[in-house]
């Protein structure tokens, strides 16, 4: 039988940083065990917020994208037209637009087959970011 699904998540606040957010997704989506095999698309309702696959294991990975993207990009330049919501805005826009905002993943079985080590990651570019929406639809053939 051919399933298609489109449920809206919404993520708890969160601080500034890249924040495993796997379990969170998957506790959301019940009739994800339903499917034999298809596919999960993510989309991050946000312009200051991104989504990305990465290390699940160790918390330090997180920390150091953290680390990299305020030095790439960085709040204390004063070229930076768009500031109307802080310092922080701007900046926060240009980090989701390096990584995206969206993301397709293949369903086997009832679960998301990422590699061993890979999670999915919300990256809260904000200072204040608070709750976060995810439109999550599920294609694929069920049991």
């Amino acid at each position: 039988m051919s399933v298609w699904i489109q449920q809206e998540i919404l993520l708890q606040p969160r601080p500034r940083g890249f924040h495993l957010i796997t379990d969170d997704i998957v506790a959301e989506l019940p009739s994800l065990r339903s499917i034999r095999v298809g596919l999960l698309h993510l989309l991050l309702q946000h312009t200051s917020a991104s989504l990305t696959i990465n290390e699940n294991a160790d918390p330090s990975v997180r920390t150091d994208f953290e680390t990299v993207f305020n030095s790439l990009v960085s709040e204390d330049r004063r070229d930076l037209i768009h500031t109307y919501e802080g310092d922080d805005d701007m900046p926060a826009h240009i980090k989701s637009s390096l990584l995206g905002v969206s993301l397709t993943l293949p369903v086997r079985d009832g679960r998301l087959v990422l590699g061993t080590w890979q999670g999915i990651y919300l990256g809260e570019h904000r200072n204040q970011g608070g709750r976060r929406r995810v439109v999550a639809t599920l294609q694929g053939q069920g049991d």
